[in-house]
């Protein structure tokens, strides 16, 4: 497909490929409207949510990635300063705060060609980064969260370079 007129799956086309993409992984997935799909993934430190939602008017591909993070209200001060000490590391996508629902996501935008295409290739780097980075800093949020230690210990102490292998 390289033109829109006439083919109505060029408005969802990003979102088919993640579908595609989630199946390959045998991960749940379930698309939760025409431009948005869900799915579940195991990780080593949680579950995460994972959602493409794709804005065919602006041709960009948001991807979300939800840690099992519920943010207690008195924490909510060292969780901003670890998200801002977190974002300087990363080169794509940056983790947020939801106040509302009190929830941590990492969120990364895509800019997709007049085509509205991507390839299974760029879906899986797409979603595999943010796995990652989820994975990466998710010990940051807990030791914030429940271990009682300021932003920067957390972090010194979640991303401890280890030598050889156990």
């Amino acid at each position: 497909m390289t033109s829109d007129q006439g083919d109505p799956r060029v408005e969802d086309a990003p979102v088919e490929i993640f579908e595609a993409y989630f199946d390959a992984r045998g991960w749940a997935s379930e698309r939760v409207s025409e431009g948005e799909v869900m799915a579940s993934a195991s990780g080593s430190w949680s579950q995460y949510e994972l959602r493409a939602v794709w804005r065919s008017d602006d041709q960009v591909l948001q991807f979300l990635a939800f840690p099992d993070i519920k943010v207690v209200v008195d924490k909510k001060a060292q969780v901003y300063e670890a998200i801002g000490m977190i974002n300087e590391q990363l080169w794509l996508g940056h983790f947020e705060y939801w106040s509302q629902p009190g929830i941590i996501a990492f969120r990364h935008a895509v800019l997709v060609d007049s085509s509205g295409q991507m390839s299974l290739e760029e879906a899986e780097a797409v979603a595999e980064a943010a796995l990652e980075e989820c994975e990466r800093f998710y010990p940051v949020f807990q030791f914030v969260l429940w271990g009682g230690k300021s932003p920067s210990e957390a972090i010194q102490a979640a991303l401890i370079d280890t030598a050889g292998e156990a």
